[in-house]
């Protein structure tokens, strides 16, 4: 009979170890899928561990009083096939080498860099056996994934293997169920949840997202992974608007933007690197997007060397690749590479937003609408009207901070008050 393990849970960001109160359950006895097994006590909180399966528990390896190890096996469940089936639960085995006693135990060690579809967290390695996957027979590793759920932790993020392939099935998420009411232990959202839940809005007013919104949502997805920081600050746009109804050119609004924003990254590169692994990677060249709306969606066309380039020399590529942009024709060379994007929302009369940098940048410029504001003046002894924008830049906050943002915007503010040197 296949057997199934109760691992020791990670019950908190920054918990080890756990130690057992009490077995609630007698070893040799019949229990029942989400049946508290073992109680714990962490320096936060008492909690119950839980199987993920009925079945028998025919070993306890862990006694009362005993501290244990995140990802360390606690019990084992001897269960049907049917009942793994129905439960999601992953088996370790039919005869698994496990520790007689808790000194023995394996201790956790990191999960391989190459299993990047699996949770983040400890394996615990049992040598020796196989199970099967996707029709793979692979070594036993219990992971996180197989992690019994503390009761009472409500909206855990727990999803079985069954779960996690019925959402790979639908192209879902985490993020798409969160707010589904779990009715597992602790919250988990359980399979029959999710189809009591599409079950539930099938009837629901629907259309068939289009590829580009598609692409759009995954590339906010992956965007929003990493922890982002947003400041915004007025600049003055007098300067600007009556340079440009003076130059023969009559760039846009935006080309200005990226041509003081290429100019401010040349002397803080620092602003728009990238994080990998502990280094900090300056761009090689200064090449920035502009986002263009299309139809349900938007494009990025990319303008390159924007900081040793004049508003002249750039005008001409700018004009046709946002020509192309809303006609939806870019070729892949002119939407890749950019180290940060301009997007220009006030068109929209919006005069402030938090836009978020695309999942290759690290950087994004947002510019809001232009307004007229009463200004004082010492030397009319009068208010007069200034024009004004809110721009604001979003970060990737582990490569720059407030601080730097604010800086960077100080000087692209700058640049424009003298807009023909740009």
């Amino acid at each position: 009979m296949p057997k199934v393990p109760i691992l020791m849970p990670q019950l908190g960001d920054s918990i080890a170890e756990a130690t057992v109160l009490r077995l609630l359950a007698a070893q040799g006895a019949t229990v029942e899928a989400d049946q508290e097994i073992f109680e714990v006590e962490t320096n936060k909180a008492t909690m119950g561990v839980t199987t993920m399966c009925g079945g028998v528990l025919s070993e306890v390896f862990i006694k009362e009083g005993e501290s244990v190890v995140v990802g360390a096996c606690m019990a084992m469940i001897d269960a049907t096939e049917e009942e793994i089936e129905r439960s999601g639960a992953t088996p370790a085995g039919e005869s698994p080498s496990l520790p007689a006693s808790p000194e023995s135990v394996p201790q956790p060690v990191p999960a391989p860099a190459s299993q990047e579809d699996k949770p983040a967290g400890v394996h615990f390695g049992v040598t020796g056996e196989s199970y099967q996957e996707n029709g793979t027979d692979l070594k036993v590793q219990p992971s996180v994934r197989g992690l019994p759920v503390p009761a009472g932790m409500k909206g855990a993020h727990y999803m079985s293997p069954r779960m996690k392939a019925r959402m790979d099935e639908l192209g879902m998420s985490a993020s798409d169920i969160a707010f589904i009411s779990g009715s597992g232990a602790g919250g988990r959202v359980t399979i029959d949840d999710l189809e009591e839940f599409l079950e539930y809005v099938s009837q629901w007013p629907h259309r068939k997202a289009s590829s580009m919104r598609l692409a759009v949502a995954d590339a906010m997805r992956r965007s929003w992974t990493r922890p982002l920081a947003s400041a915004g600050r007025p600049v003055f746009m007098d300067p600007l608007i009556k340079h440009r109804q003076h130059s023969p050119l009559r760039p846009g609004i935006t080309l200005y933007f990226a041509r003081a924003l290429a100019l401010a990254l040349a002397e803080s590169p620092e602003c728009a690197g990238y994080l990998v692994g502990e280094n900090i990677l300056s761009p090689k060249t200064i090449d920035i997007g502009i986002a263009a709306q299309v139809a349900d969606g938007v494009m990025v066309p990319v303008l390159r060397r924007v900081n040793e380039r004049t508003m002249e020399e750039l005008l001409e590529d700018y004009n046709r690749l946002i020509a192309q942009a809303r006609r939806r024709r870019l070729a892949p060379e002119d939407s890749t590479g950019g180290i940060a994007t301009v997007t220009n929302f006030g068109g929209f009369g919006l005069t402030f937003a938090a836009p978020m940098p695309m999942p290759s940048e690290s950087l994004i410029l947002g510019v809001g609408a232009v307004t007229k504001t009463p200004v004082w003046s010492d030397e009319v002894e009068a208010f007069i009207p200034i024009s004004k924008a809110n721009i604001v830049a979003t970060g990737d906050h582990r490569v720059v901070d407030g601080a730097d943002i604010g800086r960077l915007l100080m000087r692209v503010s700058e640049l424009l008050q003298r807009p023909e040197y740009l």
